[in-house]
């Protein structure tokens, strides 16, 4: 399965917008390491690497909201 890379705008609606496709995390990685320097600390836009059976499933994966993580102490 490949790593896709996504440049994400979450305003004012959240736009996907698929940038490279890679067959392995390193240079995935990599790539977006680059491509987030490029975009500069004060933008809204994000980069993000994603590995997935295709494209579809990619942006279904970027789409899904993730439940928070749980506070510590927070189990009583």
């Amino acid at each position: 399965m490949p790593y896709y890379i996504y440049r994400i705008d979450a305003f004012p609606v959240k736009q996907l917008q698929k940038l490279e496709q890679h067959p392995g995390f390193r240079d995935a990685s990599a790539r977006a390491k680059v491509l987030r320097t490029e975009l500069g600390a004060g933008d809204r836009l994000q980069v993000k690497v994603i590995f997935a059976e295709n494209e579809l499933q990619a942006e279904d994966l970027l789409n899904q909201v993730r439940e928070a993580e749980p506070m510590l102490g927070d189990d009583y």
